[in-house]
């Protein structure tokens, strides 16, 4: 799976977050920014993303998928 049709697969899951993936040795690391995430715990925030994914990990597409969900605020503090 090459990392632009991951990145479109979630974008259009979470319109509303900017999204970014990287992936190392067929592990991807999928970055999301987004309000939506504002006020959820990391379990859930990782549960939207995945849900963006769930078919491609369930079909063996992709296997390995580390996911940081973050609001624009956390990002900002992270950097």
């Amino acid at each position: 799976m090459d990392i632009a049709t991951l990145e479109s697969i979630v974008r259009s899951g979470l319109s509303d977050c900017d999204v970014s993936v990287s992936e190392q040795g067929g592990h991807y690391t999928v970055t999301a920014i987004g309000d939506c995430f504002e006020g959820l715990r990391p379990v859930k925030r990782q549960q939207l993303v995945y849900a963006t994914l769930a078919e491609l990990i369930s079909s063996g597409a992709i296997h390995a998928v580390n996911i940081r969900a973050m609001t624009p605020s956390e990002s900002a503090a992270s950097k």
